[in-house]
């Protein structure tokens, strides 16, 4: 096993584009060829695009790109963007009278962060598509975890920032990569030692707290919990796969989502994965669900490692 870049998988590019000071942005994630492709919506307040299409029942069996974004419900304009860069290479669904690009994308609620006027547009994704390429993913505060947050159940006041992050890993000829940018409610902990990284700072914000702890004092307080969350990623993988097993494995890649963040998929998450597979490789799906589900709670792990305090926010920088 080693590891490997996102972006070595063939066929696969990654794009960012954020306005740093409206604290929010977009990254794409393009495969041109055509990828099969599941999801996994397992959040109570989802911001999607074309997610009923993935379902196997329907009729499209490849996406072109996947469009994850800042923004709430307002970001999904990103996804045009998309369409309309792919379009212009001739890259989509062939309709008879010219192509149609499938872009999927899931968004996050940061209008809290910065500039609520500050959204994605169309604009914004059209220019992390320009932007996408086979090199390195800059990770951190970038893309759409420009504005991302995490911990908090007791409000903005104390919360951390939180960002994007990516991990990738081979076993022989098996790629697999997580990236997702991390805006949860609840906190974000060591995956393999379970240690809290970034999310509920205590009183005076002096040192990190526990959410699960203050839900369970609070236990019989039905409060109105912050729900501008939304923790939204994409597994990328070589590996063959039908539609079918391809949301099989977004479900499967939660399991990375709950080794990371505690608490996970409440009623005020919108949890999000997408799958894009290229088919390059026989597999056994449970052994890509098993390596999706690690490299989906180390990119977790990287999106909060690799935050930079920001917006009057902490991040796991002011504390290791």
């Amino acid at each position: 096993m080693k590891e490997i870049k996102i972006t070595d998988i063939k066929g696969i590019k990654v794009g960012h584009a954020q306005d740093p000071v409206g604290a929010t942005g977009c990254t794409v994630i393009i495969c041109e060829q055509g990828a099969w492709a599941g999801v996994d919506v397992r959040g109570g307040g989802p911001a999607s695009r074309e997610t009923e299409l993935l379902k196997p029942i329907n009729m499209v069996e490849q996406i072109h790109a996947v469009m994850l974004s800042g923004g709430s419900a307002y970001g999904l304009d990103a996804g045009s963007g998309a369409m309309a860069f792919l379009e212009e290479k001739g890259v989509g669904f062939d309709v008879g009278v010219g192509v149609v690009p499938i872009v999927c994308g899931a968004s996050l609620f940061d209008l809290v962060v910065g500039d609520p006027k500050s959204r994605p547009d169309k604009a914004m994704g059209y220019q992390a598509c320009v932007n996408a390429g086979s090199g390195p993913v800059a990770e951190g505060n970038v893309g759409a975890g420009t504005g991302a947050s995490v911990g908090k159940f007791q409000g903005v006041d104390h919360m951390m920032k939180s960002g994007l992050g990516t991990y990738a890993l081979q076993i022989g000829e098996l790629q697999a990569a997580a990236i997702v940018a991390v805006n949860a409610l609840g906190d974000v902990v060591d995956a393999d030692t379970g240690k809290r990284i970034a999310g509920l700072l205590n009183e005076d914000n002096t040192a990190l707290w526990n959410t699960e702890e203050a839900m369970y004092a609070q236990y019989a307080d039905d409060k109105n919990v912050f729900s501008g969350n939304t923790t939204i990623g994409c597994i990328v993988t070589n590996a063959k796969l039908t539609k079918s097993q391809a949301n099989k494995l977004a479900s499967i890649a939660h399991n990375g989502f709950a080794r990371a963040i505690r608490p996970v998929h409440t009623m005020a998450d919108g949890d999000t994965i997408f799958v894009m597979a290229t088919g390059e490789v026989e597999v056994m799906p449970d052994a890509v669900g098993a390596l999706a589900t690690d490299v989906m709670a180390r990119a977790i792990n990287r999106a909060a490692r690799m935050a930079e305090p920001a917006y009057g926010l902490k991040a796991a920088k002011d504390f290791y």
